[in-house]
Formats: structure tokens, C-alpha cells, sequence
């Protein structure tokens, strides 16, 4: 079968696969953080309990990480590109179904589903460039797609809180949704990589997973980065509300961490080129231990811009370091381990967010936030010293 060459990501007509990449993975997060900087405004709107809403929010979460491993089988039996543009149909049609929705409860399901559609979009991506893409240059390659991600985080952060104080929080899921269908016809520019759907059966690679002890430490690194990360930002444009700013400041302020992302991104892909990447996820726990820390201290919007620089420096910083590791540790599986990182790190999000819905209800982000503080220091300093012993195998054909 032929399709893209290993080492290369190689220009199809005047878009580059890796652009292509990037502008999925922009919409994907324009969609999953839409939702943090309404959470207010939409339980003002429906009239339930901040708790229903943030529950919903975590529903995305949950379904987002749950079906990973799904889509990582679906695109070694049928194919990265194919599997990706049908996702992204099906998830463009729930994204805009559930700008109609007329209760919490409603909106929950239809957000969840949404989510675990939408979820094919990111590690479709990741594993695109781990078939494609030398180890040499494959962090620096992944770094990359963060562009995207910055850029959807920041424009999501700002523009969902703004469109909630101005117009109607159902706006920003009928763009998302919108933009999702016309992506998933753009896609089909995008080649398959080569051999592409001729790969082990799920069962088999499941197996292979579960003998690996440093892809199951790797799994776990994942979940506790997702309760620590995911949830810090998640919570961040409420915490600000709750010190009695706007839904237009928090999500402004939510903003500057997408900005913080799209510039750290650069500066780690050049570091990635020369430091360890032990040295990069030590960087990182560092910027979310201390963002979160001054959290825990005040949620003025003044100190949640400096936490939010801190840690859009951490995101790329660690999470591109771990992710990097994910396509490595088990060549042969990398579609399943990869579908299995990003499951590890939404769920560990979501049940996160579950679990402290609560005490946000009850405006006690001192506690959460000191919480994940207390989670940052032995996550970086477990991840740093498991990656710095860690030597990656080099399999027959391997570039």
C-alpha cells in the first residue's frame, strides 16, 4: 500500500500534511475548551447548580478519554485518515445538536458524545506523525502541533467567554461544530502513511501493552498529568469568576495560557533538539507546581495571568515530553499506546474534575488547587527519573 514516507512529513499539493494537522487539532480544541469559560453563564442560563454543569463538562471529558482506545483499533484496521474524517463528521453534527439543547442533562449526553468524537482528532494526529516522522525530529514535530492547540485554547478561552457575555453560549458550539464538517473534507488531501491498516489486531497489542511496565508507567505519568493540567486550566476561568471578575475577564485571562503555549511551543521544539527530555518534563512539573501553588494563594485575575503563563509553559514543556515517549516506548503498538495515553490523560481529567466539583461549587480553590500542586512534585520528579533511565529500542526498519 503506499502512502506517506517514514522521516518526512511530505507536502500534499499547497497544504502540508503537518498544517493540515494542525488546524485539526485547532478545531478539536476549539470545541473542548468552549465549554470551561461558560460554565456560569450556563448554569445562569439553564437554572441549575454550578455542580450540574461542571459535571457536564467533566462528562466530555470522561467519553473524550474513554474512546481513545477505540480509535486508536479503528485506525490500524481502517486506516489514520479515513478513521479521522469520519470522527470529525459525526462529531460536528453533535457539536451542533447540542447548541439546542433545552436542559443540563441534555447537553451533558450530547456534549459527551460530541467529546468522544472529537477525541479521534488529536492522537490521530500524534500517531500520523509518529508513522511519518523520524524519532530524530519527532518531538519537535509534535511540538508543533501544539501551534494548534495554542492557538484553539486561546481563541476558545476568550472568544466562548465573550460570546457568552454578549450573545448566547450555544454560538461557539455551532462554530466548532461547523468547522469540523469542512475540516473533515479538507482531510481528504491528507496521504495515508504507509501500511497504514495492516496492523496487529487489538487483542495483540493489548497484550503487548499490558507486559510493557514503562508503557504502563508512561499510562499512569498520563492520568496524573491530566488531573493535574487538564485540571488546573479546566477550573481556571471559574476560579477567576469566583474572585469577582467577568466571564469576559476569565476567559481573557484563560487566554493568555494559549498565548503562553503557542510561544513556549517554540522554545521547546528548539530545546527538544538539544536537552534530554527528562530535563523538559522536570521544567515543566516546576511551572505547574509553582502555577498552581499561587492558585491555591489567590484566584485574582492578576496572579491567574502569571499561573496561566506558568502553565502554558508546562503543557509543552511536559506534556509534549511525555507524548513523545508514548509513540516510542512500544513501536509495534504505537496507534493503541497512543489512543491509550490520551484516554489515560482525559480520564484522568475528568475524574479529576468529578471529584472537586464540590468544592468548586462551594468556591474552596484553595483546596483544589493546593491539591494539585501536592500532585505536580512527585509526578515531576516520578516522570524524570523514569525517562532519564529510559533508553528507547530500535526496531528492525525503524528510521
Amino acid at each position: 500500500m503506499s502512502g506517506a514516507p517514514q522521516g518526512e512529513v511530505a507536502t500534499t499539493g499547497r497544504i502540508s500534511p503537518l498544517r493540515l494537522l494542525q488546524v485539526t487539532t485547532l478545531v478539536s480544541t476549539l470545541d473542548r475548551f468552549a465549554m470551561p469559560p461558560m460554565l456560569v453563564a450556563i448554569a445562569a442560563s439553564l437554572d441549575v447548580p454550578l455542580t450540574q454543569v461542571v459535571t457536564a463538562a467533566g462528562a466530555y471529558f470522561l467519553v473524550y478519554g474513554l474512546g481513545q482506545p477505540l480509535w486508536g483499533f479503528a485506525s490500524d484496521r481502517y486506516g489514520r485518515v479515513r478513521t479521522l474524517r469520519t470522527s470529525l463528521v459525526v462529531a460536528g453534527l453533535l457539536s451542533l445538536v447540542s447548541a439546542l439543547s433545552p436542559t443540563v442533562l441534555v447537553l451533558g449526553i450530547l456534549r459527551g458524545l460530541a467529546g468522544g468524537f472529537f477525541g479521534a482528532a488529536y492522537p490521530s494526529a500524534l500517531i500520523y506523525l509518529g508513522d511519518t516522522v523520524a524519532p530524530a525530529r519527532r518531538q519537535q514535530a509534535i511540538t508543533g502541533l501544539m501551534v494548534g492547540v495554542a492557538v484553539g485554547t486561546a481563541t476558545a478561552s476568550a472568544g466562548a467567554g465573550l460570546l457568552a457575555d454578549v450573545a448566547s453560549w450555544r454560538i461557539p458550539f455551532v462554530l466548532t461544530g461547523s468547522a469540523a464538517l469542512v475540516l473533515s473534507v479538507l482531510l481528504a488531501r491528507l496521504p495515508e502513511p504507509a501500511g497504514s491498516g495492516e496492523r496487529a489486531t487489538a487483542w495483540t497489542s493489548l497484550a503487548t501493552v499490558a507486559r510493557s511496565r514503562v508503557t504502563l508507567l508512561v499510562l499512569f505519568f498520563a492520568f496524573v498529568e491530566g488531573v493535574v493540567l487538564l485540571g488546573a486550566l479546566t477550573l481556571l476561568p471559574t476560579a477567576v469568576e469566583s474572585a469577582g471578575a467577568s466571564t469576559t475577564v476569565a476567559g481573557a485571562v484563560t487566554g493568555v495560557y494559549g498565548i503562553a503555549v503557542l510561544l513556549g511551543s517554540s522554545s521547546v521544539g528548539r530545546l527538544s533538539l538539544a536537552w534530554h527530555p527528562a530535563r523538559l518534563i522536570l521544567l515543566g512539573a516546576a511551572c505547574a507546581a509553582l502555577a498552581t501553588g499561587l492558585l491555591a494563594v489567590s484566584q485574582r485575575p492578576e496572579v491567574a495571568v502569571v499561573s496561566a503563563v506558568l502553565l502554558g509553559i508546562a503543557w509543552p514543556a511536559m506534556h509534549s515530553s511525555l507524548q513523545t515517549w508514548a509513540t516510542e516506548v512500544l513501536p509495534a503498538a504505537r496507534a493503541v499506546v497512543v489512543s491509550l495515553f490520551a484516554a489515560s490523560l482525559f480520564v484522568g481529567s475528568a475524574l479529576g474534575a468529578i471529584a472537586v466539583a464540590g468544592l468548586v461549587d462551594a468556591g474552596r480553590f484553595t483546596v483544589v488547587y493546593g491539591a494539585y500542586a501536592a500532585l505536580a512534585v512527585p509526578l515531576g520528579i516520578g516522570a524524570w527519573a523514569a525517562r532519564r533511565r529510559w533508553r528507547r529500542p530500535v526496531p528492525v526498519g525503524e528510521p
